[in-house]
């Protein structure tokens, strides 16, 4: 097997090389990712499936690849990628927290070791000839299907956040262009287990260009809004209804004295003009009904007050939880075949 057979094929040579070409800028998307990890010296809450996931895709994909006439373009792409996903997990399992580093080790034996090499060796031995190649087959374009599922995650986090931070523009444009390249390879090679799950990434790339057009200006729109929007100190300073009466201590002071002297005034009178009592405690409700009248205005004052502040908090606060999440999450599609 040579890459010069591929000549015979010339539209299968030519969208081979194209697919080799951009699904090596997407393999190396990752790599800033990476970068900060080492500077950094911490995984930062990143995950490492993504990558164990998509160095086990192409172990498979090469060991198909081995199987089938006119498919050096399948092995190359493939055979880069197990290198750059073995450089990232080592990167990822250097720098992760204890725990994390155990399970992620974990993971990759099962998968990567015993899950390749339990797939390897019983197609060898339990099928022959054109069974074993249709049967790996099948098994990569069940794993092709899974690993273009895994930005559906991506897509939910985007419209649930509208926030397009963790799925870039550029990303999504190379992994909807790789499946268009490996579609068309796969269909010229009469292989549907190429061409049938690009037909997938490319429907899930297209999606993933619309969301970020649509949410792409929602985060720069709400900031401009709440820039807009008065602070809590000027609003409790200019809103007419926090402008709250200030308690007089004095007013009751004079309130009691003026108590005390129609008691007094109550007491003298008493014995010899009774029917005068009633006339003389009229003014000392009045005086009680007009201090509750106002004890009861500064509490209503207080509420509206209230009322306005909160949701301008609630703003405040949103804001800050919103600066101090995380970038917890990174997505990564194999399109190699």
């Amino acid at each position: 097997m040579t890459i010069f057979s591929n000549i015979q094929h010339p539209l299968a040579f030519s969208f081979g090389i194209l697919g080799n070409i951009i699904s090596f800028m997407v393999y190396l998307a990752p790599a800033p990712t990476f970068y900060r990890i080492i500077t950094k010296k911490s995984t930062e809450g990143f995950q490492s499936i993504p990558y164990i996931v998509a160095l086990f895709s192409s172990m498979i994909w090469i060991y198909y690849a081995t199987l089938k006439t006119d498919a050096t373009l399948l092995v190359t792409i493939n055979a880069f990628g197990c290198l750059i996903e073995t450089v990232y997990i080592a990167i990822y399992i250097a720098y992760a927290p204890k725990n994390i580093k155990i399970q992620t080790t974990k993971l990759v034996v099962s998968l990567n070791l015993v899950g390749f090499w339990v797939i390897a060796l019983s197609t060898h031995y339990l099928a022959e000839g054109p069974t074993r190649a249709t049967i790996l087959g099948w098994i990569c374009l069940v794993i092709s299907v899974g690993v273009f599922a895994a930005p559906l995650s991506i897509m939910k986090k985007v419209v649930r956040t509208k926030s397009v931070e963790f799925m870039p523009f550029g990303l999504s444009f190379f992994l909807a262009l790789s499946a268009v390249m490996w579609f068309f390879y796969g269909l010229v090679q009469k292989d549907i287990f190429v061409a049938l799950p690009n037909i997938i990434g490319f429907v899930l790339g297209v999606i993933q260009m619309v969301l970020y057009f649509v949410f792409k200006n929602y985060n720069k729109k709400k900031i401009d809004l709440e820039q807009k929007l008065p602070t809590t100190i000027s609003t409790v300073n200019s809103n007419p209804l926090c402008e709250i009466p200030k308690y007089n201590a004095n007013k009751d002071t004079n309130t009691y004295d003026q108590i005390i002297t129609l008691k007094s005034t109550q007491e003298e009178n008493v014995e010899e003009e009774p029917r005068k009592i009633i006339s003389t405690i009229q003014p000392v409700n009045d005086v009680i009904k007009d201090d509750m009248k106002e004890d009861d205005e500064i509490i209503q004052a207080s509420i509206d007050c209230a009322s306005i502040i909160q949701p301008l908090n609630a703003i405040e606060d949103r804001s800050q939880m919103k600066t101090m999440e995380a970038a917890n999450q990174v997505y990564l599609v194999e399109i190699a075949a």
